[in-house]
């Protein structure tokens, strides 16, 4: 039914530190791998999702047995809500640097037009 590549909308159901577990239909779960996260250092996994809450993952391994997937958030816009956050492929913090001035402009401008 699904293949490696596919993106597939699924429901996280659960935590444990090595990663995120999710429930993609009425047959298939799946597991986020704490190593599929992110590109960059993972802490906590919960910083990622909440139970409940909806996201796309990529299919990176499927399990046709157990009717199981391997899945990965990295690299794409994972959040259905809208308050997506962007995994690159650049490292580290260079995307809030890349944005900091703008938005630090835009606070300014705010500021300054509620005076």
């Amino acid at each position: 039914m699904y293949k490696i590549g596919d993106i597939v909308k699924c429901r996280v159901t659960g935590f444990k530190e090595y990663g995120i577990f999710v429930k993609i239909d009425n047959e298939y779960n799946g597991l986020i791998h704490i190593s599929e996260i992110s590109n960059s250092f993972v802490h906590n996994v919960n910083d990622y999702a909440e139970i409940g809450e909806e996201l796309y993952a990529k299919v990176i391994e499927v399990d046709e047995n157990i009717k199981h997937l391997k899945l990965s958030i990295k690299n794409i816009n994972y959040k259905v809500d809208g308050k997506e956050m962007e995994e690159t492929s650049r490292d580290g913090f260079q995307p809030l640097k890349d944005h900091l001035n703008i938005w630090i402009n835009e606070k300014l401008r705010e500021i300054n037009k509620d005076k």
